[in-house]
């Protein structure tokens, strides 16, 4: 768990301001929490142990534990990022080889997004990544929006059609995933960008919030936060982080449940609409341009 803290930054813009917090808890069933989470700008990520596994907790404390003293304080840079996304597949490959059970796999999901800058002229934007069923979201402050693709069994059927989404969530391979750090030599991962602009709010999660939690549930959650603030036992205000948590527990809390909130505002010539959808392909570097997901 962490408080909310916050950030500004200077850009020739305008100025950024950020506020962010992480909480996580091993939920009402589950003996041992295997998320781990990272909430320090420019990064804002969460890795979910793949439950089954061996070490799937030190799996996602490997991965988080690769990007956290990489980044400074400042906008970072997409390449960095996908040279530490690599970085943190080997670090979780290195788990599984240095350990002294035979034939012992760990692996973690792997989401989240990063304050970038892509190059002189194209702006500042949000960079979301994801590997596995650990999501992101985005909130308007209207409407939530699924920002990433899970990568699961249950996702391909919907996307051929076979099931709906609703039956997705009963289904009884729901928890298979289809990529993972440490599950391969070579990491896939989804990469795409959005604009930053005025008023943003981004919302990482592992699985554990959506098993308990449907989108319009999240959503309400978010309006009543925003509306009524209240306090916990420490005398501290409860986070939205901690508020989600805090319901998916209460909802059932079948599995560990992890999420990470980062709101932003910009204010100055380079603050836009509420608004934007993510980068048009043909504008994206080269490098970035086969990460993209498709819809």
């Amino acid at each position: 768990m962490m408080g909310e803290l916050s950030h500004q930054i200077a850009l020739p813009e305008g100025t950024i301001s950020f506020r962010f917090a992480g909480h996580s808890d091993r939920g009402a069933v589950r003996r041992l929490n295997e998320d781990s989470f990272l909430a320090s700008m420019p990064l804002f990520l969460v890795a979910d142990g793949m439950g089954g596994h061996a070490f799937g907790d030190r799996a996602s404390q490997a991965a988080v534990a690769a990007f956290s003293s990489v980044f400074d304080d400042g906008a970072a840079s997409p390449r960095v990022v996908l040279e530490t996304i690599r970085h943190a597949n080997e670090a979780v490959l290195s788990v599984s080889e240095n350990s002294d059970t035979p034939d012992a796999i760990s692996g973690t999901t792997l989401a989240g997004v990063a304050f970038v800058t892509i190059g002189p002229g194209e702006g500042y934007h949000w960079m979301a990544f994801n590997i596995g069923d650990s999501r992101i979201y985005s909130w308007d402050g209207r409407t939530l929006s699924q920002l990433s693709v899970d990568h699961s069994a249950v996702q391909e059927l919907v996307d051929l059609g076979q099931i709906t989404r609703s039956e997705a969530e009963r289904h009884p391979d729901r928890n298979i995933v289809t990529r993972a750090l440490g599950a391969d030599l070579e990491v896939d991962a989804d990469i795409w960008l959005v604009p930053a602009r005025a008023r943003q709010t981004f919302i990482v999660c592992s699985d554990g919030l959506p098993k308990e939690l449907s989108d319009d549930e999240i959503a309400r959650i978010i309006v009543f936060h925003h509306s009524q603030a209240q306090r916990g036992s420490d005398g501290m205000p409860i986070t939205l982080a901690e508020r989600l948590v805090n319901a998916a527990i209460a909802a059932g809390g079948s599995d560990n449940v992890t999420v990470v909130v980062v709101e932003s505002d910009m204010v100055g010539s380079g603050a836009g609409p509420t608004t934007e959808e993510t980068i048009d392909r043909d504008a994206m570097p080269a490098f970035l341009e086969e990460t993209r997901p498709r819809g």
